[in-house]
């Protein structure tokens, strides 16, 4: 999609880079991560109104550091260069960086040395947040000093005749007191952004360009009851209305009575144009036996193809798919040095469209998850399901660990359910990103009443996130867990004890599989 005003990210591998992003994105401006391999030329083409250079985890002197071309820096666009972004900056611009004595890790206090566009409106100290084991030693011919901290007399550097600017520290996240201020000053004051990006032009542009590229045509979308799949379809159906024709499969690996509810949304609330497929006994013939996670979602990949596909033939002449791709399906299997190794094949970006010779649609393919949300609540779509926690789409199976029976689904359904009530219940849901339980291939030594149990092992997650690229574990209250546990193990046979998962994302994933 054409946007008018850019902020293109060049990314050399910081674990903050997607918070940047976010940062300009929720200043209105559009923003975009590329890898530091970009070519000067797809820069040109773009006309980008600034260029942020991200952070990393490498120094700059190590042999195979990434890089840029040189020639970036004589663009006349405005650049701002975060920790690894400064120091790169000042190596190819003459300056040296070298080993820190003293290095900065967490919070530090942030001294203006006199005016400058980049801290406008900033008083006089802050609390920013560093990390980095390089400093800058030398400052390249030209540049001014304009903030310095207790450990780095080169905190904050500007040239102001090429508008280039550099910090040492992490504007983009919330450490930094008033990073936001310091993004908004380089996205407005200095590249001149008038911020028109937002959810109501994102749709009228969407819906445009939907028209254009569709015209007459129909358009197939598999339609899970996500908070993705779901506004996507109501997007694209605003856009070509009965074109649209949506196709629900039931895999058998939902929640508890989950399609039944799902079907009777799409056709009262959304009036979508739905074609239910029951496919259940199909996915758990095919899985039967199989416990590798990787290998369960091969399997439940093909199979949703191979009855999608078979759906899907029944609708003539179809020529487009709709897919809820999102921006971190796309940026999450990018690495800085080359292809990434795979943690989990991602069930949204697949070979569906190659084998069924269906044109891509993936209006949400440069979105975050909020700004998904906030696109649906734009589009009236009721805010239950707009709210809703991010489901897997192999669905149950990577949460049931180990061999998928038709009892361990039983027993997990019955479990996941009452977690959830209890948790919109203690009026707590919209405060967790995603919760969910797991059902473990572990069985423990219980006692109920006078007899001796040997049952099943239940683990509990629940995470606080803003885009799922990074989570932390929810604090429940003790007497929430407890009150959760107590349920679980007297109402659901098969469960004699419960665990709750304290692990963050990284170093763990979301989803257990």
């Amino acid at each position: 999609m054409y946007h008018s005003e850019e902020i293109l990210i060049i990314d050399f591998g910081s674990q903050y880079t997607q918070l940047i992003a976010r940062r300009v994105r929720e200043s209105n401006v559009f923003s975009e991560i590329v890898p530091h391999t970009i070519q000067l030329s797809e820069i040109v083409s773009r006309r980008p109104k600034g260029i942020i250079l991200s952070g990393g985890p490498m120094s700059v002197y190590d042999i195979d550091a990434p890089t840029i071309d040189e020639e970036i820096f004589n663009l006349e666009i405005p650049i701002l260069g975060i920790c690894y972004g400064l120091q790169l900056i000042c190596t190819k611009l003459g300056g040296k960086v070298e080993s820190a004595t003293d290095r900065e890790y967490g919070k530090a206090i942030l001294e203006i040395d006199g005016a400058s566009k980049l801290l406008a409106n900033l008083p006089q100290t802050s609390s920013v947040w560093m990390s980095h084991g390089d400093l800058v030693t030398k400052v390249p011919d030209d540049f001014e000093i304009i903030g310095s901290s207790a450990h780095t007399t080169f905190c904050a550097l500007e040239n102001i005749n090429r508008n280039i600017f550099g910090v040492q520290f992490h504007p983009e996240v919330n450490h930094t007191e008033f990073g936001i201020t310091i993004i908004k000053n380089f996205v407005y004051n200095i590249c001149g952004c008038s911020g028109d990006w937002t959810s109501s032009n994102f749709i009228s542009s969407s819906i445009e360009e939907i028209k254009g590229r569709v015209g007459d045509k129909k358009v197939i979308c598999a339609l899970s009851g996500g908070v993705d799949s779901t506004v996507a379809a109501v997007l694209v159906n605003k856009a070509i209305g009965d074109s649209l024709y949506c196709i629900h499969i039931d895999n058998g690996l939902m929640r508890k009575n989950e399609s039944e509810k799902i079907i009777k949304m799409f056709g009262e609330s959304l009036h979508l144009n739905v074609q239910f497929v029951d496919a259940s006994k199909l996915f758990l013939q095919r899985l039967e036996g199989i416990s590798d996670p990787e290998t369960k979602r091969k399997i439940i990949g093909k199979t949703f193809i191979d009855v999608f596909e078979e759906e899907a033939r029944k609708i003539e002449s179809a020529e487009f798919l709709v897919q809820g791709t999102l921006y971190p399906d796309v940026i999450e299997s990018v690495s800085v040095k080359g292809n990434s190794v795979t943690i989990k094949t991602h069930h949204n970006v697949g070979g569906l469209p190659e084998k069924m010779k269906l044109k891509l649609i993936e209006p949400f393919r440069e979105l975050f998850k909020d700004e998904v949300r906030n696109v649906g609540r734009e589009l009236l779509i009721p805010e239950d399901l707009v709210a809703r926690h991010p489901f897997p789409g192999p669905g149950l199976a990577v949460r049931v660990l180990g061999e998928i029976t038709e009892e361990r689904l039983s027993i997990l359904k019955e479990a996941d359910e009452i977690f959830i009530n209890e948790i919109r219940k203690a009026d707590l849901y919209s405060q967790i990103w995603q919760a969910f339980a797991v059902l473990l291939p572990v069985q423990t030594v219980g006692v109920m009443g006078d007899s001796r149990t040997y049952e099943n092992v239940l683990a509990l997650r629940a995470v606080t996130s803003t885009d799922g690229m990074t989570a932390d574990w929810f604090r429940f209250d003790f007497d929430f867990l407890a009150k959760v546990s107590n349920l679980i193990i007297n109402k659901v046979k098969g469960i004699n004890r419960v665990v709750y998962d304290i692990s963050s994302k990284p170093p763990s994933t979301i989803e257990w599989e």
